[in-house]
C-alpha cells in the first residue's frame, strides 16, 4: 500500500507546487511561498509596538485597544499580488494560511492577550454570494485557529451595499459606510473583548463603523488587524 506522502510527492512530480510570488518550484516543508520569497515580504513588526501607523490611523475617530498589520501594502508589490491570488482567484488555502501568519505575531504580542472572539469585517449577502466567500472571515479563521478563539460572523452584519470605496476621500469612504453595518444580538457582546479582521487597512473608514457599531453594546472593547496597511 502506497503511503499519503509518497502519493503527494509522485503527484508533485507530475504537478508540482509553485511559489504564489515567484513561481519556482516549492521544495519539502516550503508551503505557499518559497523561503526567499517569505523572508523577503515587508514585514511590519507593529505586534511589538502598541503604538504604530494602524493604531495612529483612529486617532481622534475611534478608541481601539491596539492594532496591528503583518505587511506593508504597496500597490503592484508583493503583499498585493498574494493578496488578490487569495481575494480574486479564490484561493481560500493561501488566504487561511496568511490568517495563520497574522495570528502568530498576534499571539507573540501582549497587546492582544485575552480576547473572548474574531469578528471579520463584514460583505453584504449579495456580493460574499457572487464572490464565493468573505475574505475577511477567511483570514479571520487562520487567525482564530492559532489564537485558540472563534471567529464569529454572525454578531456584527453588512445590512446595505455600499460603493466601490476605491479613489474615494477619508470623509467620502466614511460617510459611504457609516450605516451600513448592525448587531443582530447586542447581549451577545456585552463585555466582549473583541478583535475586528480585516485584509487591509488603508483609511480605515470601514473598520471605524465596524468598531463604533459594536461599541454600542456595553463593556466591548476592539482590537483591530489586518494583513496590510497602505503605505
Amino acid at each position: 500500500m502506497f503511503s499519503g506522502t509518497y502519493i503527494k510527492n509522485f503527484i508533485s512530480l507530475i504537478y508540482p507546487e509553485l511559489c504564489c510570488i515567484c513561481k519556482k518550484q516549492l521544495f519539502g516543508g516550503e508551503t505557499h511561498l518559497c523561503s526567499y520569497c517569505l523572508a523577503s515580504l515587508p514585514y511590519t513588526g507593529f505586534h511589538h509596538h502598541p503604538e504604530n501607523r494602524v493604531s495612529e490611523v483612529f486617532y481622534g475617530r475611534v478608541r481601539i485597544e491596539g492594532g496591528a498589520a503583518l505587511f506593508h501594502f504597496q500597490k503592484g508589490g508583493m503583499v498585493q499580488r498574494l493578496i488578490h491570488q487569495f481575494k480574486y482567484r479564490g484561493d481560500l488555502d493561501l488566504g487561511f494560511w496568511l490568517g495563520q501568519k497574522l495570528g502568530v505575531s498576534l499571539k507573540h504580542s501582549p497587546v492582544f492577550e485575552g480576547l473572548d472572539c474574531i469578528i471579520p469585517v463584514p460583505l453584504h449577502p449579495d456580493k460574499e454570494k457572487k464572490r464565493g466567500f468573505n475574505q475577511s472571515r477567511v483570514i479571520g479563521c487562520g487567525v482564530g485557529d492559532m489564537l485558540r478563539i472563534p471567529c464569529s460572523d454572525d454578531l456584527l452584519v453588512r445590512k446595505n451595499e455600499t460603493s466601490s470605496q476605491t479613489n474615494k476621500s477619508r470623509f467620502h469612504r466614511w460617510e459611504n459606510v457609516s450605516r451600513v453595518f448592525e448587531c443582530p444580538d447586542p447581549p451577545a457582546l456585552k463585555n466582549m473583548k473583541v478583535l475586528l479582521v480585516d485584509d487591509v487597512v488603508t483609511t480605515g473608514a470601514t473598520l471605524e463603523a465596524c468598531a463604533l457599531k459594536l461599541m454600542e453594546t456595553k463593556g466591548v472593547r476592539v482590537w483591530v488587524a489586518a494583513l496590510g496597511i497602505t503605505s
